[in-house]
């Protein structure tokens, strides 16, 4: 009975070991669902913190694509602002150009209207003398056939 005994004592010894073992695993087992549910809660946490990056990465590379074209039309705006300004001095200089050949030709102009003035008066004045000389003229051409047909006259009765 006591070889009973002592293994009945060896069982219970055992079966508290193994009941020991059973609560130590136990407890580890708690351990590690807690430690797998902070562990699953920390990967939600980061699974969530990650779609929060990737969409705020996808806004900043829609403004980066954004930024860049309007870099891209701002560089187009920049030369064709460029070339409007070259033509707009090109005409401005065109402009004065043509605003000196327009006042050079003005004082010709007037120039030529003094002139054309001026021998107007001439021409005038060459056209009364011309009549003066024809009205001398005609008088001389009439005292001349005046004198003409008296010279006749007195021929005709000198031959009388």
């Amino acid at each position: 009975m006591d070889k009973v005994r002592e293994k009945l004592n060896n069982l219970k010894l055992e079966a508290e070991t193994w009941q020991e073992k059973y609560e130590e695993v136990k407890s580890q087992l708690k351990e590690l669902e807690q430690d797998n549910i902070d562990k699953e809660n920390t990967i939600k946490s980061l699974t969530v913190k990650n779609e929060q990056l990737d969409q705020e990465v996808e806004k900043l590379e829609a403004g980066l694509a954004e930024s860049k074209q309007l870099a891209e039309d701002s560089s187009t705006l920049k030369v064709t602002n460029e070339n409007y300004t070259k033509k707009n001095e090109q005409l401005e200089d065109e402009l004065e150009e043509t605003d000196a050949k327009l006042k050079e030709t003005t004082e010709r102009l007037k120039e030529a209207e003094l002139n054309s003035e001026q021998l107007e008066r001439k021409l005038v004045a060459l056209e009364e003398e011309r009549d003066d000389w024809e009205k001398k003229y005609e008088e001389l051409n009439t005292k001349y056939e005046d004198v003409k047909k008296e010279l006749e006259e007195i021929a005709d009765l000198a031959n009388l």
